[in-house]
């Protein structure tokens, strides 16, 4: 291979890598033509398309649709002179998941409670185990987890025998909107479901706090984003 020829892959190649990097955007199809006959240099980019694979989960209910995955487009270099192909990037496909599961918007009440209340336990340890297997603690670790999927959460208590450990949640009530997770459950929680009704604890380091006091709320959404772990 030529130096001229050379330069100009490695010219192209630096191009391909930006934008796969998203740094501008680029045209389905570049050409580069040699103008100098003397030098064996035409060459072409190409811009691959991805595929959309779209996946069924019951872990996520019917309503709820999210992309697992962004697609991106991949880069092929070929040689206009041999026909030969060199793939530079791979395109990545875009994975949609549609949830299978129950249905999962509800209206019912939320409160607070504090790791330091009347019957909760010393350590402030909460019913459920995280995604890892460990426990969490509401003194030591907070009342904030963050999710492999939805990154920071707030914790919630709600019956598990419905919203199992690991449900993500979407709240909308007249004080706060936020996306929860459900870690802990409480007998008033059970109580509640088992008669039909939804109630749901939003956790606090400590039954002192002010805000614990201004959050009940006997209308408040909860939308099911998924459905445990």
């Amino acid at each position: 291979m030529n130096s001229y020829l050379l330069g100009l892959i490695t010219k192209w190649a630096s191009i391909a890598c930006s934008i796969v990097l998203g740094i501008f955007e680029f045209q389905d199809v570049t050409a580069v033509q040699n103008t100098d006959h003397t030098k064996n240099a035409a060459m072409q980019i190409n811009a691959t398309a991805y595929e959309t694979i779209t996946k069924y989960s019951d872990k996520l209910p019917k309503d709820v649709k999210v992309t697992a995955q962004e697609g991106k487009k991949g880069l092929t270099y070929t040689n206009l002179q041999s026909g030969k192909v060199l793939t530079l990037e791979s395109p990545t496909d875009k994975v949609v998941e549609v949830g299978t599961g129950d249905y999962g918007k509800f209206v019912g009440k939320m409160t607070g409670y504090g790791a330091d209340c009347e019957g909760c336990n010393k350590e402030g340890l909460v019913s459920c185990k995280t995604y890892e297997g460990a426990s969490w603690s509401l003194t030591k670790d907070g009342t904030i987890y963050n999710d492999r999927e939805y990154g920071d959460v707030r914790i919630l208590a709600a019956s598990l025998n419905k919203f199992p450990c690991g449900t993500i949640i979407k709240v909308n009530s007249k004080a706060l909107e936020f996306t929860a997770i459900v870690l802990d459950t409480g007998s008033a929680m059970r109580h509640a479901w088992a008669r039909g009704e939804v109630l749901m604890d939003l956790a606090f380091v400590s039954e002192h706090s002010e805000e614990l006091y201004e959050i009940t709320d006997e209308k408040a959404a909860y939308n099911v984003q998924r459905w445990g772990w």
